[in-house]
C-alpha cells in the first residue's frame, strides 16, 4: 500500500499543471489513464493557446521554459462567419501579446516532465478501478501493465478529460450541451505569406472548418458537425475530408496557396461542451475539461487546462492545510467560468444567420437572449 497526498488521473495540460504547482509542496503521483506509453503523450487536435497564458506559465515560473520550446507564434484569427468575406482580429493591441501555435505532443511532454522534475511521480499507463474513502483518506485501486496497485490518497484530482473517470466514480453527473465531433489530420505545408502566424474558421451549412499552421512545416485541418448528421459519417479518411473542403471556398483557397498534403490518417473525435456536477466534493475535485468543456470555437481549451489546473492545485494545496471553504470557492469558479463561457458561445452562433433551417445551425439560434441550450434530438 503506497500513501500520497494527491492523486491525480489524468496527465495531459489539466493534469500536469496541477502536478506542476503541487510536487514542491506534497506527494503527488500522476496518472495517465490512457493505454499509451509514458514517454509519448497521444495526439491531440488542440493546439492554439491564447495570449492570456502568458501570465499563467509567468506565474507558475515556467514561462522561459515554455518559450525554449519553439512553438510558433500566433497573431490573430481569420474568419468567414455571418457573411462570405474573411473578418480578421489581430492581436497587435492585447496586452498580452500574441499567442502561440503549438506542437501539442512536444507542450504535454514538455508540462509531464515539468511536473516530474518538481518532484511528482508518474505512473502510466495506469487505470483506476476501485475507489473508496474511509477515515478522511481514500484507498484507490489501479490497474497497469504489472498488475494491481493499491494507494491511499489524502485528495484526488481528476483531470481525465471530459469522460471524467475519477469524478464519474463518485457519483458526478456529466451535463452535456451538444453532440459535436471533431474529424481532423495534420499534414505538410509550406511557408506563405498569406495564412502564416493566423487561425481561419469558416462556417459551412452543415457545421465549420478550422486550420491552423504548427511548428514543424505543418498544418492542422478540421471540419466540426454533430454526431448525428449524416455528414459525420463520411469515411474518416484523408481524401474524403479534403474532397469535403469544396464547401468552404476560402478555406480551400488558403490551403492551396500553403499547398497543403495530408500526413498520416484522419480521426474523429468528441467535441462536446458540458459541466460536471458537482465539480468536485469533500477530498476531491475535477480540473480541466473533466470540470468544464468549451465548444472548440472558443479556442480557450487549453487556456481553460492550465488555469483550473493551477486553481485547482491551489483548492488541493488549501484543503490539505485545513481550509474547509476552499473546495465552496474553487466551485464558484467553476460555475463562474461556464456561464461566461456560454454568453460568448450563444453570441457566436447568433452571428451566422446563413442557413436557419440547417439542423446544425437551427439548433444554435436564438439562445444569446437567455434560453437554455438546444440539444438535438
Amino acid at each position: 500500500m503506497t500513501d500520497t497526498d494527491v492523486l491525480i488521473v489524468g496527465a495531459g495540460p489539466a493534469g500536469a499543471t496541477a502536478a506542476v504547482n503541487l510536487a514542491p509542496a506534497r506527494n503527488v503521483l500522476l496518472i495517465d489513464y490512457r493505454s499509451v506509453a509514458a514517454a509519448q503523450p497521444a495526439a491531440q487536435v488542440g493546439e492554439c493557446l491564447a495570449p492570456a497564458a502568458r501570465r499563467l506559465l509567468t506565474d507558475m515560473g515556467i514561462f522561459e521554459s515554455f518559450l525554449e520550446q519553439g512553438h510558433a507564434p500566433c497573431y490573430g484569427n481569420r474568419a468567414v462567419w455571418g457573411g462570405t468575406h474573411p473578418v480578421e482580429t489581430d492581436f497587435l493591441r492585447d496586452p498580452d501579446g500574441h499567442g502561440w501555435h503549438l506542437d501539442r505532443r512536444l507542450f504535454d511532454t514538455w508540462l509531464r516532465q515539468l511536473a516530474v522534475e518538481r518532484g511528482a511521480a508518474l505512473l502510466a499507463p495506469a487505470r483506476v478501478i476501485g475507489v473508496t474513502r474511509q477515515a478522511g483518506l481514500w484507498s484507490v485501486s489501479l490497474t497497469t501493465p504489472e498488475g494491481t496497485q493499491a494507494l491511499r490518497s489524502r485528495f484526488l484530482i481528476d483531470a481525465g478529460g471530459q469522460f471524467a473517470p475519477l469524478a464519474r466514480r463518485l457519483g458526478a453527473k456529466r451535463h452535456t450541451e451538444d453532440r459535436m465531433v471533431c474529424v481532423w489530420m495534420r499534414g505538410f505545408a509550406k511557408p506563405s505569406a498569406e495564412t502564416a502566424g493566423f487561425t481561419f474558421v469558416e462556417a459551412v451549412e452543415d457545421g465549420w472548418w478550422y486550420t491552423a499552421p504548427i511548428p514543424g512545416g505543418r498544418r492542422i485541418l478540421a471540419f466540426h458537425t454533430d454526431a448525428d448528421l449524416l455528414v459525420a459519417r463520411v469515411p474518416c479518411v484523408p481524401e474524403s475530408l479534403m474532397e469535403k473542403t469544396g464547401t468552404a471556398p476560402a478555406l480551400a483557397a488558403q490551403l492551396a496557396d500553403c499547398g497543403f498534403s495530408p500526413e498520416g490518417p484522419a480521426r474523429m473525435t468528441i467535441a462536446v461542451a458540458g459541466r460536471l456536477k458537482p465539480p468536485g466534493g469533500s477530498g476531491w475535485l475535477a480540473t480541466g475539461d473533466a470540470a468544464v468543456g468549451f465548444d472548440p470555437l472558443s479556442a480557450q481549451g487549453l487556456l481553460n487546462a492550465l488555469f483550473t489546473g493551477l486553481a485547482g492545485a491551489e483548492a488541493a494545496d488549501a484543503f490539505l492545510a485545513g481550509d474547509a471553504n476552499a473546495f465552496e470557492r474553487y466551485g464558484r469558479m467553476i460555475d463562474g467560468i461556464g456561464d461566461a463561457y456560454r454568453l460568448h458561445r450563444d453570441r457566436w452562433y447568433g452571428e451566422e444567420k446563413r442557413w436557419p433551417d440547417a439542423p446544425f445551425w437551427a439548433r444554435r439560434q436564438g439562445k444569446q437572449n437567455g434560453g437554455a441550450w438546444r440539444r438535438p434530438t
